[in-house]
């Protein structure tokens, strides 16, 4: 996920650095919105962690 946050960012980047408006506000939508995915997912994972529960157990 952090290898698609990257991509987008370098795509924001360079699209504003041509004069790519629409481009550029797009990937920095689209960045935005898995940055927040990513964080949402990182804290989540950290309560699960300290909480000591590793899933659903066994199936």
């Amino acid at each position: 996920m952090i290898g698609w946050l990257i991509f987008f960012a370098i795509v924001a980047l360079v699209a504003a650095i041509l004069g790519f408006g629409t481009l550029a506000g797009v990937a920095a939508m689209v960045f935005k919105w898995l940055f927040v995915l990513f964080i949402i997912l990182l804290v989540v994972s950290l309560i699960m962690s300290l909480t000591g529960r590793r899933g659903m157990g066994p199936v």
